[in-house]
């Protein structure tokens, strides 16, 4: 079944941030991932707003992403992050 990488970053250095932008796409793909909203315009229909960033990306199973989460690329790329944004990663399988 495929799954959701679901990410919320409160980017605080724009700067830096953008260094990690760059990396994430090839590890991304490597790992069999697909980004489907990276940021963007978005409109709130009902609750309180957040400034945080919404990034969400699809994976062939929860498996794929944690494998890219833990693989050597990408924790070099959260070094990049770090002390540019603060994220919360969540993974949930989706419906086939």
């Amino acid at each position: 079944m495929p799954a959701y990488l679901i990410v919320r970053a409160k980017v605080t250095d724009m700067a830096q941030y953008q260094k990690y932008m760059k990396l994430t796409p090839a590890i991304v793909e490597k790992y069999g991932g697909k980004f489907i909203i990276r940021g963007g315009e978005k409109l709130v229909l009902e609750g309180p707003d957040s400034p945080e960033r919404i990034v969400m990306l699809k994976f062939d199973s929860i498996e794929a992403a944690r494998l890219m989460y833990n693989s050597p690329e990408y924790q070099a790329a959260i070094k990049v992050r770090q002390g540019a944004a603060q994220a919360s990663f969540i993974v949930m399988q989706g419906l086939e």
